[in-house]
């Protein structure tokens, strides 16, 4: 057996996991409902993240998988989608031999939780094999549910994975679909058309997909050598070996894998508005502070929603731009971007009503533009 014991961080605190860069557009843009209030799970479930690829299609020397934008590795942002969500006790990365250093590295790095890294196996089927059998082996026992994703689909939701969750424990698996794009065809061995499938009774498969634990860890210690050399669908696996007919439920679509090159830019252009929508605006308890904060909240209102909050004591001290540039350094590994203005209070009515506008401009500008250079810089207005 290839997979080796589990060993997760258990540091899993609410307050010590990073910040999710966000909610993933599906739902904001009219995808999905919203999910209603007091969802959750009473049972344990974990989740197996093969990411075991060579990235051949990218054309890239890297694997995808550890490809960065925004200055975290794509894999770091799907372990995120998943981290965010309370009910998920335990994830497992499954990747190749000589990638175990580099995944133990960002795990570490960017402070994932309830983290494990397995080494895969020479095929899909072998790595994912690997994490299951590592998940019954880990401590707390095995989970009841196991939810596999792919490590290059970053922009999964919680209330889909709740959908797959509850579908697998009803019925054994549960798998998302989506419709088919284009026509498939069969072709002769001599390279010409020899039939095509009628696209409107066909569907695609995709990820995530879900399995009470004993289906799937049947179903992998039931297969062929041929089944793990050649087979991509667990689905399959879980009807033929168990006789386990999964439960198929339309995903949205956001659910695309990232493939190509042209993918790594999309997704990077995805997560970038998603954590351009929202702003944090922390005004000090004065009358000033109320008009710069109006002010701000018009400025980025194309943005999204400004939180403010206030209090009778002063929420923000003067601090050292040293102080600063530490904050900063500490909140980029959490994926938090940190940048300080400086407002001095004008006695001219005309003069400070300048310098709220440009408060604004200023941090209109860092929120659209996410700029590395300015970091920790503690601007004049």
């Amino acid at each position: 057996m290839e997979a080796s014991r589990l060993k997760v961080d258990g540091r899993d605190g609410e307050h010590d996991r990073p910040a999710h860069p966000g909610t993933f557009p599906s739902r904001a843009a009219g995808n999905s409902a919203p999910e209603p209030a007091g969802r959750s799970i009473d049972f344990p479930v974990s989740v197996v993240l093969p990411a075991g690829g060579t990235g051949e299609r990218t054309g890239l020397q890297t694997p995808k998988q550890f490809c960065s934008f925004l200055g975290r590795p794509l894999i770091s942002y799907t372990i995120q989608a998943f981290e965010r969500v309370l009910w998920i006790q335990r994830i497992v990365v499954v990747v190749a031999k000589e990638h175990l250093d580099l995944m133990t590295d960002i795990i570490q790095r960017f402070r994932h939780r309830k983290v494990g890294v397995v080494p895969g196996g020479s095929t899909r089927h072998r790595s994912i094999r690997n994490g299951v059998v590592a998940l019954g082996d880990g401590e707390g026992g095995k989970p009841k549910v196991v939810i596999i994703h792919d490590a290059v689909r970053p922009f999964v939701e919680e209330d889909f994975l709740y959908k797959i969750a509850t579908a697998a424990k009803e019925q054994g698996a549960a798998g998302a679909i989506r419709p088919l794009v284009s026509t498939v065809i069969a072709t002769t061995s001599e390279g010409y058309l020899d039939h095509s499938l009628e696209r409107a009774k066909y569907r695609a498969s995709e990820m995530p997909q879900g399995f009470t634990y004993d289906v799937i860890y049947r179903a992998y210690q039931r297969c062929s050598e041929s089944d793990f050399d050649f087979g991509t669908e667990c689905l399959h696996l879980a009807l033929q070996y168990c006789s386990t007919n999964a439960k198929l439920i339309q995903g949205p679509p956001t659910l695309w894998k990232v493939t190509y090159k042209r993918d790594l830019a999309a997704a990077e252009s995805i997560v970038k508005e998603t954590l351009s929508r929202s702003a944090c605006i922390i005004p000090a308890p004065s009358g000033e502070a109320v008009v710069l904060a109006e002010a701000l909240r018009k400025a980025l209102g194309a943005l999204g929603t400004v939180h403010l909050r206030g209090s009778d004591e002063p929420s923000v001290r003067a601090v050292e731009p040293a102080a600063i540039m530490d904050l900063a350094s500490a909140a980029k590994l959490r994926n938090i971007l940190f940048y300080g203005i400086q407002l001095c209070r004008a006695k001219e009515t005309e003069r400070w009503e300048r310098s709220v506008l440009k408060v604004a401009e200023i941090t209109s500008m860092l929120i659209r533009d996410r700029s590395p250079a300015l970091l920790g810089q503690l601007l004049q207005a």
